[in-house]
């Protein structure tokens, strides 16, 4: 009888793995494709600005602005693989972004992700005055409306804690955890910056054109359960 109950129990338990495979497991997939810019929308650059190489997304940095996903994301893992070209180069990503730029701005609100060339502070010295370095490494910052608090202060922006970028020619990879408001920055490998409570958290993902040639590869997301999201902390539908 004991062996009887024992088989009835494995059998009862095999019948239920189907059940527990069907239960769907968060993956990551492509936001870039690699072939064509399906699934992106060009707000408010050039036809050209935006192009595929080699399995690249090619941004010329002409003019300045943005082009956006097609559809918002709330909480999700984002990788991305960047490279930089030009000395000084500037771009970067935006997170739970608006559909459009802000009347007095190329770009919309949302939470920047900077991405610039080591050189960018020497070439922009103020009054004989250099820039820190940390905007070169992963700064993350609100733009227009959308406000943050940073884990690591720099002012309003949060700097990186650890410095860990490549210069130009050498691929970057920057991992991201953007969670119910709270974004998390991995840089080359180490988690190095964050900010919290950010006013806005649902919106589009965003690529920066701001006047260097940067190229992109391997942009994916993982999308991860909702939260208790308002609708004034979701960006409007386009």
């Amino acid at each position: 009888m004991k062996r009887f109950a024992a088989q009835f129990t494995m059998v009862a338990s095999l019948a239920l793995l189907p059940a527990i495979q069907a239960v769907d497991v968060p993956v990551f997939h492509d936001l870039f494709n690699g072939k064509d810019l399906a699934g992106w929308v060009n707000v408010n650059t050039a036809p050209d600005t935006w192009k595929v190489e080699n399995g690249m997304l090619v941004c010329s940095g002409h003019p300045i602005g943005v082009m956006r996903t097609d559809r918002q994301y709330e909480n999700f893992i984002l990788h991305v693989e960047w490279m930089h070209t030009e000395p000084g180069g500037n771009s970067g990503m935006f997170l739970w972004s608006g559909p459009r730029p802000n009347p007095d701005s190329p770009f919309p609100d949302g939470v920047e992700v900077q991405m610039l060339e080591l050189e960018w502070p020497n070439l922009h010295k103020q009054n004989g005055v250099t820039p820190p370095l940390a905007y070169v490494h992963g700064e993350l910052f609100g733009v227009g409306k959308t406000k943050t608090i940073p884990d690591n202060p720099r002012g309003v922006r949060s700097m990186s804690i650890e410095n860990r970028c490549k210069g130009r020619g050498e691929w970057n990879t920057y991992d991201v955890v953007a969670v119910d408001g709270v974004i998390k920055l991995s840089v080359n490998g180490k988690f190095v910056n964050g900010i919290r409570g950010t006013s806005q958290k649902k919106g589009y993902i965003c690529v920066e054109s701001e006047g260097a040639k940067i190229y992109f590869r391997n942009i994916r997301i993982m999308e991860l359960p909702p939260g208790v999201t308002s609708a004034d902390q979701s960006a409007p539908e386009e």
